[in-house]
C-alpha cells in the first residue's frame, strides 16, 4: 500500500465515523431542547384592558421566549370563551402535545381578583375562578415545568396552593393588595405595563424581568399616592433558569 492510498483510506474512515455519530448528537441536542406552550385567558369581559392585555402578554412571550404553541382566549361584554371549563379544557388540550417532563406550560390570567380568586365574567355569565381549582387544573395536566403569571388585585392568594420547584408564580400583587390600571380603554395593567410590555423585552430571564418590574410598579404607585400592591414571585427554582430570553 502506497502513502496516498493509506491516508486516503485513513480520511474516507474519519469521515464514516464522523457521519455515524452526527445523529446521535443531533438526537441529544434535540432532547435537551425545552418547547414552550403559551396559554393566556383574559377573564373578565367587562373592560377591553383584559383582552388586550391577555392578547399583548402572549405575544410578547411567544416571540422573547421562542413559543411552539400559543393559545388566547378573552371574555368581551357580550360574551366569550374564556371560562372556568374552557381554561380546564384548553390546559388538557395543549398539555396533551406537551413533553410532561421537558416541555415548559407558560399561563397567563388577567382579570379582576378578591381574596377568594379571579373573577370569570362572559357577559351576562359570572363565576369565579379559585386558587384551589386552579392548583388542580395544573396538577392534573401532568405537565412539570409551569409558569403562572397572574395579573389581578390580591392575586398573591394562589400561590400557596400553586408554587413549588417546579412551578414558578409571578402575581401583581400579594394576597392583601389591590393592583392598579384596570381601565376598560387602557391597553395594560399597571403590572401588565411593567413586566410583558416594558421589562421582559429588556431583560434576559424571568427573575431579571421580575425585579425591574416590580420597581417600575413601585414607582408608579408611589407617583399616584396609591397603596403598594407588593407584586409576588414564588417557586420556579428547577424551571426558571430553563427559560431565557431569545437575543
Amino acid at each position: 500500500m502506497t502513502f496516498g492510498s493509506f491516508i486516503g483510506r485513513l480520511s474516507a474512515a474519519l469521515i464514516a465515523s464522523s457521519l455515524a455519530f452526527t445523529p446521535i448528537f443531533a438526537v441529544h441536542a434535540a432532547e435537551d431542547q425545552h418547547k414552550l406552550t403559551v396559554v393566556s385567558f383574559g377573564l373578565f369581559g367587562g373592560q377591553g384592558v383584559f383582552r388586550r392585555e391577555a392578547t399583548g402578554a402572549a405575544e410578547i412571550v411567544a416571540n422573547r421566549f421562542g413559543a411552539d404553541a400559543v393559545v388566547v382566549r378573552f371574555n368581551t361584554k357580550t360574551g366569550g370563551n374564556a371560562t372556568v371549563e374552557a381554561l380546564a379544557a384548553t390546559l388538557q388540550a395543549e398539555t396533551k402535545k406537551m413533553n410532561g417532563d421537558r416541555d415548559i406550560l407558560f399561563l397567563i390570567l388577567t382579570s379582576h381578583g378578591s381574596q377568594e380568586g379571579l373573577a370569570v365574567n362572559a357577559g351576562r355569565s359570572a363565576e369565579t375562578l379559585k386558587p384551589s381549582n386552579l392548583a388542580g387544573m395544573l396538577k392534573r395536566t401532568g405537565i412539570r415545568y409551569k409558569i403562572v403569571t397572574i395579573s389581578a388585585c390580591y392575586s398573591g392568594v394562589f400561590i400557596p396552593p400553586i408554587a413549588d420547584a417546579d412551578t414558578l408564580v409571578i402575581t401583581a400583587a400579594d394576597a392583601n393588595h389591590s393592583s392598579f390600571g384596570c381601565e376598560d380603554k387602557a391597553k395594560w395593567t399597571y403590572f401588565g405595563d411593567a413586566f410583558f410590555n416594558i421589562a421582559l423585552r429588556q431583560t434576559s430571564n424571568l427573575k431579571e424581568g421580575f425585579l425591574l418590574a416590580r420597581s417600575l410598579v413601585s414607582k408608579r404607585e408611589l407617583r399616584q399616592g396609591f397603596e403598594p400592591s407588593h407584586p409576588q414571585m414564588a417557586g420556579g427554582g428547577n424551571v426558571e433558569p430553563l427559560l431565557m430570553a431569545r437575543q
